[in-house]
């Protein structure tokens, strides 16, 4: 087992405060936006052995379990993550790894440099992800039904979101959200800044459900992002509750601190609310038109007290033991490589005492108990 000393990214949307106060230390005033653990080549954790990249490439079937590497490869396929959003991230979605590899081998093809600004595959990889909340955490989640949608619009009372407004009132549903969507961002720069500033200052007056995007027309001014994220559910999780977010799902993070977990992958498509490149003809092909309720997720409790956050991929597989005050040690041993993260109180594993936001590696098959008073989560795969 090896503790880890993890890279914080200082990500211009990160809290200045929320993961400072989580491990214990006086903020420095900069953003600190995530705290990533896991051997991604971008910023692997670090071990007494060495990076955790290099722990695993020297040798993976005993790091990682022969079951993980015949699935998965020679390599660790999640990133795990404490998230803290002081402001809100970019509108985004994911491919799907069909989508991801035809992406990636056509832009590779063109000779696509990887660090180029509108490349937007950076490995032939998906990402579907989860977050599950530490804090209140605000989000926004797939599309609203288009008559709901049609209704926050129509609210604002701004002759140029009219079309959009009947638009949404067509039908097929998912004609009609491509349809909107596509105008949003295909249309002038210029104009759509003029409806963007009208829309903000009428959400500003409105308050209420309207009030998510007055603060996205504060931090993105005139961006077309703000119109896009009205077609969106709006999530506020509750400590505990989480959200997957599949591929082609269009989503943003506003606010909170929160554990995520992702397949090992950095390729993400931007649908607005950034300076950084929109590609909307590749961002169409990827969103799925899809209305629905965005499902929040409560853990389900097995007989020894793990708590599980239940999604449909073998990537990843979080789960929490949340450990009262006098309880029996539990073992944790897996057959497959696992990070477990402490986010409260005091726990103990094996040898390494573990404070909040304190984590280590356990390579596949190795003898694993912990103990305490605390919150702990489990991050691993299902081979």
């Amino acid at each position: 087992m090896d503790r880890l000393d993890n890279t914080i990214r200082p990500y211009a949307w990160g809290s200045t405060t929320a993961i400072p106060r989580l491990v214990g230390v006086e903020p420095t005033g900069e953003p600190q936006a995530e705290m990533w653990m896991g051997a991604h080549p971008g910023a692997p954790s670090r071990t007494a052995r060495g990076p955790l990249t290099e722990l695993i490439d020297a040798a993976p079937e005993r790091e990682l379990g022969a079951e993980t590497v015949a699935k998965f490869g020679p390599r660790l396929p999640f990133l795990l993550k404490i998230l803290a959003a002081g402001a809100p991230l970019s509108l985004q979605v994911h491919p799907d790894l069909a989508q991801a590899k035809e992406g990636y081998e056509d832009e590779e093809r063109r000779g696509v440099p990887i660090d180029a600004p509108h490349r937007n595959y950076k490995d032939a990889n998906h990402k579907p992800e989860l977050i599950c909340a530490l804090t209140e955490f605000d989000g926004l989640c797939g599309f609203r039904a288009p008559l709901e949608a049609a209704d926050l619009l129509a609210a604002l009372e701004v002759d140029s979101l009219k079309p959009y407004v009947d638009l949404l009132h067509a039908h097929p549903e998912d004609a009609a959200l491509r349809e909107v969507l596509t105008a949003v961002l295909s249309a002038d720069t210029e104009q759509m800044a003029v409806t963007v500033t009208e829309a903000a200052a009428a959400c500003t007056r409105l308050g209420g459900a309207h009030a998510p995007y007055a603060d996205l027309a504060d931090h993105y001014p005139g961006d077309p992002g703000v119109i896009a994220a009205m077609l969106l559910n709006h999530v506020r999780l509750q400590p505990g509750e989480a959200l997957f977010l599949s591929a082609g799902v269009p989503h943003a993070y506003l606010n909170g601190l929160g554990v995520e977990i992702m397949a090992n992958s950095d390729n993400v498509l931007r649908c607005g609310l950034t300076p950084k490149h929109v590609d909307v003809p590749e961002l169409l092909r990827i969103v799925r038109f899809e209305a629905g309720d965005p499902g929040v997720l409560r853990p389900e409790a097995s007989p020894d007290g793990e708590e599980v956050y239940e999604t449909p991929i073998d990537e990843f597989r979080l789960s929490r033991y949340v450990l009262p005050e006098g309880a029996p040690s539990r073992d944790l041993t897996l057959r497959t490589p696992q990070i477990l993260l402490c986010t409260a109180g005091s726990v103990q594993a094996d040898d390494h005492a573990l404070a909040p936001g304190q984590s280590v590696f356990v390579p596949a098959g190795e003898k694993t108990e912990v103990s305490g008073t605390g919150t702990v989560f489990r991050a691993t795969v299902v081979a």
